[in-house]
């Protein structure tokens, strides 16, 4: 998929990661896929911060769609916890322990692919 430039040179983490181009659903679902297959004993603390950004970007995507939260309790706590997540306070650091890490990205692909299955079904596309 070939994407246009936006002309802009430089943004805050927040701008990038939100933009208007369409949820890639199959892209999000192979992200997700590879965080989750990362296997714990062997998985290097430079490859889990290589997965970190684009996890967290395409997870406050999906949380930037309806999701029917207004109207779904547990969307609405799904949406939040995601909310949380993608905090920057609340972001691995240089001090978090590796398998912090490790479970942080966890918890953002599980819940983005949640947040992706919701999506899919509320929009009547084909989930992955």
């Amino acid at each position: 998929m070939t994407l246009a430039s936006t002309g802009k040179a430089a943004q805050s983490v927040e701008e990038s990661e939100t933009d208007n181009s369409p949820i890639d659903i199959e892209t999000i679902s192979s992200h997700t896929d590879a965080v989750l297959g990362l296997p714990m004993g062997t998985t290097t603390r430079a490859v889990m911060d290589r997965h970190l950004p684009g996890i967290a970007k395409e997870l406050n995507r999906l949380l930037g769609e309806d999701l029917g939260a207004d109207d779904d309790r547990e969307v609405r706590d799904l949406v939040r916890e995601g909310t949380r997540l993608i905090d920057l306070t609340n972001r691995p650091n240089a001090e978090t322990p590796t398998f912090g890490t490790y479970i942080y990205l966890r918890e953002i692909a599980l819940l983005t692919r949640r947040l992706l299955w919701i999506y899919t079904e509320r929009n009547g596309l084909s989930a992955p």
